[in-house]
């Protein structure tokens, strides 16, 4: 079976030309406008057709590019109105520059074919404006989307490769990338060594080395090597479907600014069309002055339209979210990115997080007869059925052969270590807890690191000092938070108060809690949160499957994302596809910087709005002016939008 999809091709060529036919169709508009505009201005109209002759010639000249331009727009809000839903920006667009051709009905005053043509031309240059910068800012999501690889290649009997959908591969099946291929599915590297490309993924642009034995995520590019892969995870549950999950609902959750700006639309629009009925008949049953107060009413129509607070606002969050794409960071809904911009406490879990997890034995203190090699004998037999990157660093100190046959009643006490008999004798390997609830009480040890005591049939055989390195970027991350006015850094670990310590003094942390199981940790977000004051924010960092229940309890939760757990990932409202800590105050500055956007184009574009309007009322502001007021304030908010996504100084 092959995995080439030309329909898929053919699909997103189609809609490319749709948007190059509109614009086609625009430009058409545009000109004959200027030309009958040219035209009319000159006064050839007048010369050809005669008075009044000339202002009919001209209502049909201008009709031209009109229906041009707009058939649609009309055609949409036909639509509406049949079902009901009259009141958008289309039903504005066409009352106006319909009614602005109807003036014709009204000899006494100066045509307005001309500004109802301009009205409906410009509309659409801001709509076509709109669409490009929607494009364009969903250039750096939509390149995640391309991370999807279409085919895996699997060897045959006869050396031949197929190619086979990723959705039909089972788990530990051996896959072969050529060099330029993508990763298809999650797995180990079992022959062969390579360069990947994990641009898209995590926005790291140096090359990754990978050999056999490595483990190996989907969507990154094989760069130079021949590799077989065994898989190790179906393809939906593989990284790239995790994070083309996450990129398509990353729209469907949106912000409070957001939700506030749909339901003021869905008042304002009927409450402005209200009102310039009002301000038409109310002034003409007044004055007589039937022309005037209609062309005001149309005036107020045109300014009213809403279109650049519901263009730019999404806009603007959309923009923030691909922005954040870009540095590797995946923001699962505008609320989140919304919540980022108002947090002020950050809150790590330590191993794994601002700690590389990689625990190495750094000390061996063995008493009552035993030697270092026996006592971690002794340690890595009662670790070998644990997956804990603390037992594994136990095994690979132990320079002999675990023989799990050996070991019987092995038992996990969650946070304070394990208990097994081995060749009869019944061995405790945790921490100072753990000993004291056996009666024993725990040696001081001046090596800073995770103390693992070991009894053997109730004595003291001694105790193994591990410790973990500290992430490169980490202390540059809390500096970075602090200076991005962070008032509080905040780290939580299972870990001895020692090694907290230490690590909360390296990192420069405000604060630490040490020796907490996950349940504590739960605890201790609980009561940070209700220390919170204000519309401040708590944002959690972990990476760990025991993460998830704080991940989800903190206002924003934070995933280490390419080696992090799927739990914590699901969990999470940000994924860091890169692991590295520092982009968290990167994304809180992209968070911030789209906000202040946000709110830059609601206060200028209302600003403006409101001033014309009362211009309008008082039969200052003409047709022209409220062309500015709807499309220019528009295009200028769009502009203002597409900043979010520049993220190159952030």
């Amino acid at each position: 079976m092959t995995a080439a999809d030309p329909k898929k091709k053919k699909k997103k060529r189609k809609k490319k030309e749709s948007l190059e036919h509109k614009r086609n169709r625009i430009l058409v508009a545009l000109g004959i406008f200027a030309v009958v505009y040219a035209l009319d201005e000159l006064g050839a109209l007048t010369i050809a057709f005669g008075e009044p002759g000339n202002i009919y010639a001209s209502f049909v000249l201008f009709l031209v590019p009109f229906l041009i331009a707009g058939y649609d727009v009309l055609q949409k809000a036909f639509n509406n109105i049949r079902r009901g839903k009259a009141f958008d920006e289309s039903f504005l667009m066409a009352v106006a520059t319909i009614g602005a051709f109807a003036m014709v009905l009204f000899p006494d005053t100066d045509p307005h074919m001309a500004e109802g043509a301009a009205v409906m031309l410009f509309y659409q240059v801001g709509e076509l404006f709109q669409a490009y910068a929607v494009g364009k800012s969903r250039k750096s999501i939509s390149a995640m989307m391309d991370i999807a690889p279409d085919y895996a290649n699997v060897e045959q009997t006869d050396g031949t490769l197929e190619q086979v959908f990723p959705d039909d591969i089972a788990v530990g099946t051996v896959i072969v990338v050529k060099p330029g291929e993508r990763v298809p599915i999650d797995g180990i590297i079992v022959e062969g060594e390579t360069q990947l490309d994990t641009a898209a993924l995590t926005g790291e642009s140096v090359p990754r080395p990978a050999k056999s034995g490595d483990d190996i995520i989907s969507g990154c590019i094989n760069m130079t090597g021949l590799i077989r892969v065994r898989t190790t995870k179906p393809f939906g549950e593989s990284t790239v479907a995790r994070v083309l999950e996450l990129v398509e609902n990353a729209s469907e959750k949106k912000a409070r600014t957001e939700n506030f700006i749909t339901r003021f639309a869905r008042v304002y629009t009927p409450a402005v069309t209200g009102a310039a009925a009002v301000l038409a008949l109310g002034g003409g049953l007044v004055t007589g002055a039937w022309s005037d107060w209609i062309l005001r009413g149309l005036t107020f129509l045109v300014v009213s339209c809403p279109c650049a607070l519901v263009i730019s606002v999404p806009l603007s969050f959309f923009g923030g979210i691909g922005g954040a794409s870009k540095l590797g960071v995946l923001i699962k809904g505008s609320n989140y990115l919304e919540a980022l911009a108002d947090v002020d406490t950050v809150v790590f879990d330590k191993t794994g997080t601002l700690t590389n997890g990689t625990f190495s034995v750094v000390a061996v203190h063995p008493e009552a007869g035993y030697t270092e090699q026996s006592l971690l004998e002794v340690a890595a037999l009662a670790e070998s059925f644990s997956d804990h990157p603390i037992a594994q660093s136990v095994r690979a100190a132990y320079l002999g052969e675990v023989d799990p046959k050996r070991v019987s009643d092995s038992a996990n006490d969650a946070g304070h270590g394990v208990t097994a008999t081995i060749d009869g004798k019944h061995v405790v390997v945790g921490n100072a807890k753990m000993l004291a609830a056996a009666g024993v009480e725990a040696p001081d040890c001046e090596v800073v690191g995770t103390i693992l005591h070991v009894l053997a049939d109730g004595a003291y055989a001694g105790h193994i000092v591990i410790a973990d390195t500290v992430k490169a970027d980490a202390e540059q991350t809390i500096r970075d938070l602090h200076a991005a006015g962070i008032n509080r850094t905040v780290m939580l670990t299972g870990d001895r108060e020692e090694v907290a310590a230490s690590v909360a003094k390296q990192l420069g942390l405000d604060e630490f809690h040490a020796q907490l199981l996950p349940g504590d940790k739960v605890e201790r977000v609980e009561a940070l949160l209700a220390a919170e004051s204000g519309k401040g924010k708590l944002a959690f960092v972990g990476d760990g499957i025991n993460d998830a229940p704080v991940l989800t309890r903190a206002d924003v939760g934070i995933a280490m994302g390419a080696m992090g757990s799927d739990a914590a990932i699901e969990a999470a409202d940000v994924v860091l596809m890169d692991d590295k800590p520092s982009n968290i105050s990167r994304a809180i500055r992209v968070a911030r910087k789209t906000m202040s956007i946000v709110w830059q184009n609601i206060i200028f574009a209302l600003g403006i709005k409101l001033l014309i309007l009362v211009l309008a009322a008082l039969g200052i502001a003409n047709m022209w002016l409220a062309v500015f007021g709807d499309v220019g304030v528009a295009i200028i908010a769009i502009l203002n939008a597409m900043r979010a996504m520049g993220v190159k100084n952030l």
